[in-house]
């Protein structure tokens, strides 16, 4: 992303600064008490006749200054005579401010996102803050699904926004390599290893089943190792816990993994295990990369235990009384703050859960300096947030500095019936599949449309298709159709000529002109507040207006003017303008912006 030095203030930052110098200047008069704290901030009237920006400061004040907030208001405005940019402020109702931009501010804007480029839309709000996104972080333990998927994209947007707001990014992907769910794998590899060498198995009901890509990693294991991991099936079953229905599959599973370790020994069980994991997470690795979500750290959960950090942790919360012990376990008071009901770090059995190495990871997060940290969780992980919340507080730690954002399912459509998602059914389950179907610029796009709290329904025919009814093509067709205006002019005998453009932006006064001036300056104001709400689908609703703006435009008047070069030239200005910021959203999106549809 692109540095925000440089960047020109927008005429809404410059009427924001405006407005916090008059605070000032009430505190200084002492119309309004030092301690209250005020931002001004404005907003885009729905109704143009409301002028181009509106703000209830006056209203914000009324209490604090016992003022009438009409009476403010007037003394805000007349503070505002000959301010550059600003036609006039008008008041409406009890102390509500319209401001009307000025024609010449408009047209600067123009050269302005010219000039800027790609850092049209930067800004300084973060103000240089680590942040670190970790997302997906999905077991290793099979391929990206679907609801992955969502979350790549979501967390990959995010971290574009806020690095396009000033913000120091660090992208991270916490490996789960350490749990009981990846000794499962490691025995499932290994019995099909063992079935493909001819020994009878039973498969385990709690196993990975998938004829897939278990099946492919049992078989490098055979062309690498051959036959010296086999060992004959009426060992590795011999006096095992009954498996399920009839059974407990729990039992079954876990005397199995034990079974297999004192069978292979420790150093090639970690083969088995090691194959398992590193084929697995390289798929994963190679998944997201082709879908352009990359990451800066692949942080190992066994590196915490390695490194002493579970049992650090919990020593901290020991020695500040945080631990009590009950029926053999250690438990975290985690309802001392805020949590519904206690938590175990420590089981009867000597091992430390899936919760304390949560609290190691997020403790080390802060320890490395982050300033922010955010957590892109799926929606089924909700009852994880307080009681990580509770551990960091407990270690004194800023909790407030922790967002966790849950990202709701995504249910497929295909022909109006949703897809079955079951692993069994042979129909769409991988993040892989989706790409290939609908290719990664739709998925993206799709994926982010909607709020990450909100359901997805993604509709895949919709999604292929190359109609004005599908937003993405809409959106990339608008950029499409400046390309395509440029390709004509040496078929007509003509060029772009900007600088006689900028000399005739006064002809620009189409009611179609007006509406895309506005909404091309509604572009970096609508970056930073989706940056810091961390609402990618902001993004796609602001680029889905515009296309909608540029696209009347196109259709109502003539670009290629042969006789009139000047307002020929001020209407290229402003669609190589509109092409730009297209350009510069879908870039933040991950998404192409072509040439030709």
């Amino acid at each position: 992303m692109f540095p925000a030095q440089g960047v020109i203030p927008s005429v809404k930052a410059v009427i924001e600064q405006r407005l916090q110098a008059i605070c000032q200047q009430l505190v200084a008069e002492g119309d309004l008490p030092a301690d209250v704290s005020v931002k001004p901030v404005l907003t885009v009237p729905k109704d143009p006749a409301h002028g181009d920006f509106a703000s209830n400061l006056a209203m914000q004040l009324a209490k604090p200054m016992k003022c009438p907030p009409r009476a403010i208001a007037e003394r805000i405005v007349e503070a505002f005579a000959d301010q550059a940019g600003v036609e006039r402020v008008e008041i409406a109702g009890p102390g509500f401010m319209n401001f009307f931009v000025e024609a010449g501010a408009a047209f600067a804007l123009i050269d302005r996102i010219l000039d800027e480029r790609e850092r049209f839309g930067c800004s300084n709000a973060a103000g240089g803050q680590r942040v670190q996104v970790e997302f997906v972080s999905a077991n290793p333990t099979g391929p990206l699904h679907v609801g992955h998927g969502r979350g790549a994209a979501y967390g990959s947007v995010v971290a574009s926004l806020l690095e396009a707001v000033g913000a120091d990014v660090q992208r991270e992907y916490y490996v789960n390599d350490a749990g009981r769910q990846m000794h499962i794998l490691a025995v499932s590899v290994w019995l099909r290893y063992l079935e493909g060498q001819g020994e009878s198995i039973v498969f385990p009901s709690n196993g990975y089943r998938s004829e897939g890509y278990i099946l492919d990693i049992a078989a490098a294991l055979a062309d690498e190792h051959g036959r010296r991991l086999v060992v004959g099936s009426d060992k590795v079953f011999a006096d095992l816990p009954q498996d399920a229905p009839d059974g407990d599959k729990e039992r079954h599973i876990d005397a199995l993994i034990r079974r297999m370790r004192e069978l292979l020994g420790e150093t090639d069980y970690q083969l088995v295990f090691r194959a398992a994991l590193d084929s697995i997470l390289s798929d994963i690795r190679a998944d997201l990369a082709e879908f352009g979500v990359t990451y800066d750290n692949w942080y190992s959960e066994q590196s915490l235990a390695d490194r002493g950090l579970v049992e650090r942790a919990i020593e901290r919360l020991e020695a500040q009384g945080h631990l009590y012990e009950r029926d053999g376990a250690l438990w975290f008071r985690s309802t001392d703050f805020g949590d519904d009901k206690d938590r175990v770090v420590r089981r009867d059995n000597g091992q430390t859960t899936y919760f304390a190495s949560d609290i190691a990871y997020h403790l080390d997060k802060f320890d490395r300096g982050f300033d922010q940290v955010v957590d892109i969780w799926g929606a089924d992980h909700h009852g994880y947030v307080p009681r990580v919340r509770a551990a960091l507080t407990a270690l004194g730690k800023p909790a407030d500095q922790l967002t966790v954002s849950l990202v709701q399912f995504a249910i497929l459509y295909r022909g109006g019936e949703r897809v079955p998602m079951s692993t069994r059914s042979g129909s769409f389950v991988t993040l892989r599949e989706l790409r290939q179907e609908v290719g990664d610029d739709a998925a993206r796009f799709f994926y982010v449309m909607r709020a990450a709290n909100q359901h997805l329904d993604f509709d895949l025919d919709l999604a292929k298709s190359q109609s004005n009814e599908n937003p993405l093509y809409y959106i990339q067709y608008a950029h499409a159709r400046v390309a395509s205006v440029l390709r004509q002019l040496p078929l007509r005998g003509l060029s772009h000529e900007p600088q006689v453009g900028r000399e005739a932006y006064a002809r620009l006064t189409e009611p179609h002109e007006q509406a895309l001036f506005k909404r091309l300056s509604q572009y970096p104001a609508l970056i930073e507040r989706a940056a810091l709400a961390h609402e990618p689908h902001q993004v796609v609703h602001y680029l889905r207006d515009l296309a909608q703006d540029f696209h009347s435009y196109y259709n109502a008047h003539a670009f290629l003017l042969g006789e009139d070069a000047p307002l020929r030239n001020a209407r290229l200005n402003l669609v190589l303008a509109t092409r730009q910021v297209l350009a510069n959203g879908l870039a933040l999106l991950g998404v192409n912006a072509p040439d030709e549809m």
